[in-house]
């Protein structure tokens, strides 16, 4: 009966703080952790949530912010990654490359087609001009003397 009254105690102090500091003291543990090696404790929200006496759902809806801190750390202590969850975060990485490459060659195609245009227009202007010459000459005859 003592035992269920000291978890009971630690249960109430633990929520008597805000969520939000509480996730964020555990992930800060949960970071220390990891850095010192003295705990296999995977850096999951599921331990975050258990060390913090937070629901996942609450997680997840009204701390993203610590949600966010998470995945960083674990993107930081990346040995604790399986291979495929490496391999996913790498073809983000390369998407996200990808994309911004996109993006440059299509300003570019879009500098390119304007100056097309561009050149037409001069081109066809050119064109009346020189005929616009052309209609004005008068013909005449040269004489060539030998």
């Amino acid at each position: 009966m003592g035992g269920k009254k000291t978890t009971e105690t630690r249960r109430h102090s633990a929520t008597s703080a805000p969520a939000a500091d509480r996730l964020r003291d555990a992930l800060a543990e949960m970071i220390r952790q990891q850095a010192s090696e003295t705990s296999p404790t995977a850096l999951t929200a599921t331990t975050l949530c258990q060390l913090a006496d937070v629901s996942r759902n609450a997680l997840y809806r009204y701390h993203p912010d610590v949600l966010l801190a998470l995945q960083r750390a674990q993107l930081r202590h990346g040995g604790q990654q399986a291979p495929a969850k490496r391999e996913v975060v790498q073809v983000r990485a390369e998407n996200e490359a990808l994309r911004e490459q996109v993006t440059k060659l299509a300003a570019l195609v879009d500098h390119y087609y304007a100056a097309w245009k561009e050149s037409c227009t001069l081109l066809a202007r050119r064109e009346r001009e020189l005929s616009d010459v052309r209609r004005n000459i008068k013909p005449r005859v040269v004489p060539i003397k030998k």
